[in-house]
């Protein structure tokens, strides 16, 4: 993988190039950034920059990352099949990682989990995952080169594992690099934040985006431009704009069905509507009610007839321009209040028939509120 294959962030590209140039290569970095900003695809492309010593050999190993002087390490499930006192290592789910990496380099935590096949569970890095890597990293380089460690999202380390990661960063095996890749740095312990070099990616712009998908998926000007406003610089949400049938249109359905519901006041039919979304999965009502939050802005900003602030699929500002007038100042706040208190119940494991049912039934008001 290269660098021409990384959405924008020509800055950051620029920078950790000229800390090898300039031989001030820290042994441990770690790249910070939102969702769908590109953080493991610049990660990648920048292990297999160290790793290219210009042999045809070992550009072939790298273009389908399989070089041997190239480790990733990654949050990983416990599955039926494993023995009881067995701890999960990346090297366990190789087969699927790699599969997931050749489709690209830019894929969620969901994607990621959908491929391991555990959906339900919780994806963790154990401490037989820094047992693994400081045997591997102990090893000599095979092409006499740098060792490279890509650690994707490692506030997802447990405690013992995040202290032997510690421990083998202070003292790194001659010629290792790290490079970290994280969401929520937060989460990490302090001693390991103190001694990587933090570099924050932004998100990507409006530009690079829309040319990416003028240049890379064929999608025409307009709705290139539209979708990159949409995405607000995250590309993976680029990319749910462009998959038909994605989860978005479904939501999109359930919040005019619930709009169109309230106001006729069909009681009954609003019961139904709740108990289809009941039948979703939690995490899914509250995507929902996050995308609820979303359609509530909008719908709000569009009365303002500034299409530079409204950031709307075709299809959503289609049904906003008959409905938007009924979303005003009058009651947008306590819509706003509404949906964020019922994510708060979903997240409690309250009865999600009970929770939308009454969120439906108080939509009937709000929308009076004209």
């Amino acid at each position: 993988m290269t660098f021409s294959e990384v959405i924008g962030q020509q800055e950051v590209q620029q920078r950790l190039v000229k800390m090898v140039e300039e031989n001030h290569l820290p042994h441990a970095i770690m790249l910070c950034g939102p969702n769908g900003s590109g953080k493991f695809a610049l990660a990648t492309a920048f292990a297999c920059y160290l790793l290219d010593d210009g042999k045809p050999s070992s550009k072939a190993m790298l273009e389908k990352l399989e070089h041997p002087d190239l480790h990733f390490t990654y949050p990983t499930i416990k599955l039926s099949s494993m023995s009881a006192d067995h701890k999960p290592v990346s090297d366990d789910f190789a087969k699927e990682w790699h599969e997931l990496l050749m489709q690209g380099t830019y894929f969620t935590m969901e994607t990621w989990m959908e491929a391991m096949g555990g959906e339900n569970q919780q994806a963790i890095i154990t401490a037989g995952e820094s047992d693994d890597l400081v045997r591997k990293l102990n090893l000599k380089s095979s092409q006499g080169g740098y060792k490279v460690s890509v650690i994707w999202l490692p506030e997802r380390m447990n405690i013992e594992c995040a202290n032997k990661l510690l421990k083998l960063i202070e003292e790194p095996p001659m010629q290792t690099i790290f490079i970290l890749v994280c969401e929520e740095p937060d989460r990490l312990l302090e001693t390991i934040r103190s001694r990587v070099q933090r570099i924050d990616v932004k998100r990507i712009t409006e530009e690079e985006i829309q040319e990416a998908l003028v240049s890379r998926r064929g999608i025409d000007v307009e709705m290139a431009h539209r979708i990159s406003r949409l995405a607000n610089g995250n590309w993976l949400k680029a990319l749910e704009e462009l998959q038909v049938g994605s989860e978005n249109e479904l939501f999109l359905d359930m919040y005019i069905m619930l709009m169109r519901l309230a106001y006729q006041r069909k009681i009954k039919d609003l019961r139904k509507w709740s108990e289809q979304m009941a039948g979703m999965g939690r995490e899914k009502q509250k995507r929902w009610l996050s995308y609820f939050l979303r359609m509530a802005r909008e719908n709000f900003m569009y009365n303002f007839q500034e299409q530079e602030l409204v950031y709307m699929t075709q299809q959503e500002e289609d049904f906003a321009r008959n409905f938007a007038r009924f979303v005003n100042e009058k009651n947008i706040l306590q819509m706003n209040d509404m949906a964020n208190l019922c994510i708060r119940d979903i997240g409690q494991n309250a009865n999600a028939k009970i929770v939308f049912f009454d969120f439906a039934l108080q939509m009937i008001v709000l929308l009076l509120q004209k």
